[in-house]
């Protein structure tokens, strides 16, 4: 019999976890539609993924928390609480740091115990408690009184929020705590975070205050509350937030983004048509996906499918016109925004880190509202590319923007031409410190009694569907390999359907759309066996479907046709006339000066290349480089790891 189950949001995305009675109500049901695995329920054991999840837990994790003692962060719940004196010290967002790394510990601590690690959480969680105003009020630079020296923070409470990032902190808060809570058992920053969340409530909705945080984030963490203590009004406060984006007629002079705000406009924070009447994505990049992440919740979890049409217009418009390459989104620095059609610019292409894993976040929850791999090809895109590049292999320095070119001179990274170990604004490496460890979520999903293979990378995953609990494991070589093999070992011998990703790349398609498009004849098609037999590839949006009556034992074998690909764009993408790109598999890949004798110039793909795959275990963590005509080309996620020098992804065709 199926075990009772509650379902959850781990590292913002929706999963169903086996669980005991839950201690605030009952469980929050689903209709039937597809539904993750959680990652804790998967374990990732490959060469690729798992020393990555690794460093995390040993060096990024703990770089994350030094840095924030040594630059007040941590201080500052010390002082807002009394424990200790001084001022505020940094920036009115920086308590959501904070939140974030408690995340990504909570996550690594379920995968990994660690005493030290959990006692230092809770010393730390004592400190926030601490912060915390008798109403539940919580933002470090307010109660130490310092608001009114910031430009942003408003003079009082929810004056500003178009820029006070208020609800932006106690969002990944929310995030925070129930990952905690999950992970550990414990309450202390769960019930921190249910008592501002009842503030949010009296404080804002129908007939109280109107307006809208301007950078996302609170819808999601108000969705991931509702999911672990089963009250409604958290879930009836997020859909109040996300139906209040453009209309502001309710609002105070503070919850309208005006000209002469940052960013000069509503487009800035996606506040200037309701959200079921958008169209094209613009404004700050981040705040639009953790937007779009919001609305995706909000649709799936109140079961109203009427933003889903906007959902769609709104990934198409991204997808179709303004994806680089690797997966990176918002081209322009100047508001860390997305441009117009088209404009995807290399050299300047802005690319926040943030963004790369906003956007793994919303094509999840897009999957798994409709149930189509193309979001999952643009997922592992932004996975493998546009996320990945963010963080050095040693785990403690990170890329803020992700350009596609360097010079090898000029300063893009907050004022260095390589990683940095932190910044003033640092979203982007306790970002990665929150989301490596929940890699693993996205491997699986569920519908029913079938079963979705949507990653691959080895692992072994014990899955419960609505009939049955299988254990799963597969074993691969990927993304340096396209052979995968899958064992089965349903819990008793069942009929079902195992639907297998064909990625866009093994579908002779980098992203749906035609932004990109191979050049030359397609390598083969992909190739299933069951226990050694060749069965038919049967494709249904994007997956090979596979049903049978499946046993204890039973061996799927899956070829993919990797092979290294020349890449061009569509003629509207000035910046890339004339030139082509490498990808091969998952991976794009890009030329560094290291291996050219310190300069990239000359270095180009001539139509009749003959390129060479070695395998090189001396280079960047071991790595596929691939080599023609003397030039050598390494995976994008792996450049300025060997100093600093010039880079490029796209290369003349021509000398």
């Amino acid at each position: 019999m199926k075990r009772p189950h509650t379902y959850v949001f781990w590292g913002g995305l929706l999963m169903i976890v086996s669980c005991s009675p839950q201690p605030y109500g009952s469980a929050v049901e689903q209709p039937s539609r597809l539904e993750a695995v959680s990652f804790a329920d998967v374990r990732i054991d490959d060469s690729f993924w798992r020393p990555r999840i690794e460093t995390n837990r040993t060096v990024t994790i703990p770089a994350n928390f030094q840095k924030s003692e040594e630059t007040g962060r941590i201080s500052n719940f010390a002082r807002a609480g009394g424990l200790e004196e001084g001022p505020h010290q940094g920036r009115r967002y920086d308590d959501s740091d904070v939140f974030k790394i408690i995340e990504g510990a909570s996550y690594s601590l379920s995968q990994t115990p660690d005493p030290d690690l959990d006692s230092y959480l809770d010393g730390l969680i004592a400190k926030i408690g601490a912060a915390q105003e008798e109403d539940g009020y919580l933002y470090t630079i307010r109660t130490l009184g310092d608001a009114k020296e910031h430009p942003h923070a408003g003079d009082e409470r929810w004056a500003y929020l178009v820029h006070s990032h208020e609800l932006y902190n106690v969002g990944h808060m929310y995030e925070a705590a129930v990952a905690h809570h999950r992970a550990t058992g414990k309450r202390a920053l769960l019930d921190v975070a249910i008592k501002n969340a009842d503030l949010m409530v009296a404080e804002f909705g129908p007939g109280r205050n109107y307006d809208v945080p301007g950078h996302e984030e609170i819808e999601i963490g108000l969705a991931k509350l509702y999911q672990v203590t089963g009250k409604r009004e958290y879930l009836d406060l997020a859909k109040f937030f996300v139906d209040q984006r453009g209309r502001h007629e309710n609002r105070t002079e503070g919850g309208v983004l005006g000209p002469d705000d940052y960013g000069g406009s509503p487009e800035y924070a996606q506040d200037h048509l309701p959200v079921v009447e958008q169209t094209e994505a613009v404004g700050h990049s981040v705040r639009a996906l953790y937007l779009y992440s919001g609305v995706a919740d909000v649709a799936a979890l109140s079961e109203d499918m009427s933003y889903l049409a906007a959902l769609d217009r709104l990934w198409r418009n991204l997808v179709h016109e303004k994806t680089y390459l690797t997966g990176g989104l918002g081209s322009s620095r100047e508001g860390e925004s997305f441009g117009p059609a088209f404009a995807l610019e290399n050299a300047t292409a802005y690319n926040e880190t943030c963004a790369a894993i906003a956007s793994i976040l919303w094509n999840h929850r897009l999957f798994l509202l409709h149930g189509d791999a193309a979001y999952l090809d643009v997922l592992e895109r932004s996975l493998y590319n546009g996320a990945l590049s963010g963080v050095s292999l040693r785990g403690d320095t990170f890329f803020y923007p992700n350009p596609l070119a360097s010079d090898g001179k000029t300063a893009f990274n907050q004022g260095s031409a390589t990683r940095a170990p932190w910044f003033a604004t640092s979203c982007c490496p306790t970002n990665i410190s929150r989301f490596l460890p929940s890699v693993s979520g996205y491997l699986y999903a569920t519908k029913g009694a079938d079963l979705y293979v949507n990653l691959f990378a080895g692992n072994r995953a014990e899955i419960e569907t609505a009939s049955n609990r299988v254990a799963i494991t597969q074993v691969t070589d990927y993304p340096w390999d396209g052979d995968v093999t899958i064992t089965l070992k349903p819990e008793r011998a069942e009929e079902f359907t195992l639907y297998v990703r064909i990625p866009g790349w093994a579908r002779n398609e980098p992203l749906a759309g035609g932004l990109y498009s191979y050049l030359g004849d397609s390598p083969g098609s992909p190739s299933i066996e069951v226990n050694g037999d060749s069965v038919p590839v049967r494709k249904e949006r994007g997956f090979a479907r596979v049903r049978r009556h499946w046993r204890a034992g039973d061996t799927i074998r899956v070829e993919l046709p990797i092979a290294v690909r020349r890449v061009k764009s569509r003629p509207e993408v000035k910046p890339n006339a004339g030139l082509v790109a490498i990808e091969r598999g998952p991976l794009v890949y890009c030329v560094e000066g290291v291996d050219h004798g310190g300069s990239i110039d000359g270095v180009h793909v001539a139509p009749d290349a003959k390129f060479a795959v070695n395998r090189r275990n001396d280079l960047l963590g071991g790595v596929d480089a691939i080599d023609w005509d003397g030039f050598t080309a390494v995976p994008y996620y792996s450049w300025s790891n060997r100093g600093i020098g010039p880079m490029a992804v796209w290369l003349p065709a021509k000398p």
